[in-house]
């Protein structure tokens, strides 16, 4: 009996593989030996072979498309920060400073928090400590939070920017306030993070639970369990009431960029002769702004909501069905969310024709095609109309241009 207990090669010469360590004899070598029938057949070798190449084509496609999300999100992100930096007409727009803040909170998501998260997802093994497991959670929390706040604080500079008249704009968004907006961006998240986790408050009355699933067979996993006052705490502050403000916002801005459509459409008709654009395709254009807008807006608010509603759904809904959520799904709803951090640069960059024109000359090494040109386009010309006692430019410049001097209220100098 004694025998088979000595050590690693005395077992394997009495049973043929090592108990302790079944990841090194590897399971041709078990079911060889334990399943052989008396033919000298060996019928589970071929549905191993079939699960192991599985299971090798699953952590494949996995560690492939985990690494293909890290790597878009940062090079996206880095890009943006790079073109706000090198572009002086960027520079100059106050909401650009969200986005070079938004973008630097995104990067520190792919830099700091999913390559942890991938290796513990691929390894199912947690290797860094328990300490490091902390520090990591409060980064999670941290840089995600602060993510969804910046999306925040953009649609309320948006908002302000076209709901409300230029003057009111500069009197809310000036350079302190901006600075201030920003600064609670990341202060909000560290408060709710840090602070709690290393003190230990979101595990209070949960500290059981928490020690029983840390330890998985052999295995050591970072858990992060959340009792009912911090889950709802965190996740109002961090998802709920900047979905509702973004909501609102973005709601407002849909109905002021359809009134803005109709005025432009009101002046066009003003004009008179000079306006060769007859009243059908004036209709027509105006759908095709109203339209856009609309998707713009949809596209914007649909992809913030299917990446983070269901984390944070979930987050709320596991400490009051006793914490019965499959590790799968969390898995799952935790790395949508951080796919939207891949997609932010994106929605609020790449879909800017000022950014993409950056990001050309950034790639393209300053090519010449790629400068910016005048505003208006060279020798455009402008005519005005009254209307009320207002001047409004009507004939020879863009609908773009148009709505741009009447949202501004200034009286262009006829050239």
């Amino acid at each position: 009996m004694r025998g088979c207990e000595f050590s690693r090669e005395d077992s394997e010469s009495c049973h043929g593989f090592d108990p302790r360590a079944p990841h090194r004899n590897g399971p041709l070598r078990i079911y060889g030996y334990m399943n052989q029938s008396s033919t000298g057949q060996m019928p589970e070798m071929e549905e191993v072979d079939t699960n192991e190449s599985n299971g090798l084509a699953k952590r494949v496609a996995l560690i492939s498309f985990l690494s293909l999300v890290m790597l878009m999100s940062v090079l996206g992100n880095l890009l943006v920060m790079v073109a706000v930096c090198k572009d002086r007409q960027l520079r100059k727009i106050k909401t650009n400073y969200f986005i070079v803040s938004l973008a630097f909170a995104d990067l520190l998501v792919s830099v700091l928090v999913m390559p942890f998260g991938a290796i513990e997802l691929i390894h199912q093994n947690w290797i860094y400590g328990e300490t490091f497991c902390l520090v990591r959670t409060s980064l999670d929390v941290l840089l995600t939070t602060a993510s969804i706040l910046h999306l925040c604080c953009i649609s309320l500079d948006r908002y302000y920017a076209i709901c409300c008249q230029p003057l009111v704009y500069r009197n809310k968004m000036t350079p302190l306030r901006v600075a201030l907006m920003i600064g609670g961006c990341w202060i909000i998240p560290t408060v709710i993070s840090f602070l709690p986790i290393m003190q230990g408050w979101n595990s209070i009355g949960i500290n059981d639970l928490i020690e029983k699933r840390k330890f998985s067979g052999n295995s050591t996993v970072c858990v992060f369990m959340v009792n009912k006052p911090y889950a709802l705490t965190c996740s109002v502050v961090a998802f709920y009431l900047p979905l509702i403000l973004m909501v609102l916002a973005y709601q407002r801005i849909y109905i002021t960029a359809r009134a803005h459509a109709r005025q432009i459409s009101m002046l066009q008709r003003a004009g008179g002769a000079g306006n060769a654009d007859s009243a059908d395709h004036q209709r027509n254009h105006r759908m095709r702004t109203e339209t856009k807008a609309a998707k713009t807006l949809c596209i914007i608010m649909g992809c913030f909501c299917l990446c983070w509603a269901p984390f944070f759904i979930t987050n709320v809904v596991d400490p009051f069905i006793d914490y019965s959520v499959p590790e799968q799904l969390w898995a799952a709803c935790l790395w949508l969310g951080y796919i939207n951090s891949m997609l932010n640069p994106i929605l609020y960059a790449f879909l800017n024709k000022s950014f993409r024109r950056a990001f050309l000359i950034i790639l393209c090494c300053g090519h010449k095609r790629y400068r910016r040109p005048s505003i208006l386009g060279p020798g455009v010309t402008c005519t005005a109309t009254q209307i009320n006692g207002s001047t409004h430019v009507l004939n020879g410049c863009s609908s773009a241009s148009k709505l741009l001097l009447w949202f501004c209220n200034t009286r262009p100098v006829p050239v």
